[in-house]
């Protein structure tokens, strides 16, 4: 299934950076919401962009958005990344790739590569951007644009 912009984010379950299960319905469709699907843990173009959203965590918070994380690392890897480049928001383990699959991001290179796709959801659920570019820093300026065109 491959979403798209004005598609509704489907329910998903996964287990989080803290090891506790996590249910979208908890939070898609109370506020704005930015899922981004990444690689994998600890590698140079993956950290860069943790740490960037990271570094502009707050200016999501200020407009209500959440931000959260997904790749197939284990949940002892994302437990490793969040502690060691000090990243406030969850990370969702998808060791099994059913939320990936789910959302429909497909792999770079041939294959060899997981998939780098960014969603924002307005306050309702409902997709209002997919940004898929494996220029990883990219994405954090292309969301916040489009969190702050949602809220004013």
């Amino acid at each position: 299934m491959d979403l798209k912009v004005g598609d509704k984010i489907p329910n998903f379950k996964a287990t989080d950076t803290n090891g506790n299960d996590f249910d979208s319905q908890s939070i898609v469709g109370h506020k704005p919401l930015v899922i981004y699907f990444y690689p994998k843990d600890n590698t140079p173009g993956c950290t860069a962009q943790a740490c960037s959203f990271r570094d502009q965590y707050e200016d999501f918070k200020d407009l209500g958005a959440e931000v959260i994380g997904v790749s197939s690392d284990s949940v002892a890897s994302h437990q490793e990344f969040t502690k060691h480049y000090k990243l406030p928001f969850l990370l969702l383990s998808d060791p099994d790739k059913k939320i990936k699959k789910l959302f429909g991001v497909h792999s770079q290179m041939l294959g060899l590569i997981p998939g780098r796709v960014t969603y924002v959801t307005d306050k309702n659920g409902i997709i209002q951007l997919i940004f898929d570019s494996m220029i990883a820093t990219r994405h954090i300026p292309i969301a916040l644009e489009t969190v702050k065109r949602l809220v004013s």
